[in-house]
């Protein structure tokens, strides 16, 4: 019974993060700029690599190789978020410009001068 309950954990935990890990990945293809990415990358990349260190962890039991899983995951938490914090920086203090709106979305002058002056069309 404990087993399968294990088992299934260890299912669910890897699941999750292959799931995260996968998330990750299409959001640093599909989001425009690297400030956008590094966001991604540090917040679903890391619960990602969390949950399937957990899972690993989970699968090798109280053995020295849990411990150094669990070592492993505590240095992901850190280094990271901390990676992806530094990229970002470097980004904003070499003058990339993130972008904020998509080519070819731009709203027409005319229509915003007429919604802001107060006047009814």
């Amino acid at each position: 019974m404990i087993e399968t309950i294990r088992f299934w954990a260890i299912v669910v935990l890897l699941g999750f993060g292959v799931l995260f890990t996968l998330v990750s990945t299409i959001g640093v293809i599909r989001l425009p700029d690297i400030y956008a990415r590094a966001h991604t990358a540090s917040q679903t990349d890391t619960l990602g690599a969390g949950f399937a260190l957990a899972g690993v962890a989970l699968a090798f039991g109280w053995q020295h190789g849990a411990i150094y899983t669990v070592l492993l995951l505590f240095f992901v938490f850190i280094t990271n978020p901390t990676a992806a914090h530094a990229i970002a920086r470097s980004a904003a203090e070499t003058g990339v410009e993130p972008v904020l709106a998509e080519e070819g979305a731009e709203t027409d002058e005319t229509e915003v001068a007429t919604e802001t002056d107060g006047e009814p069309r």
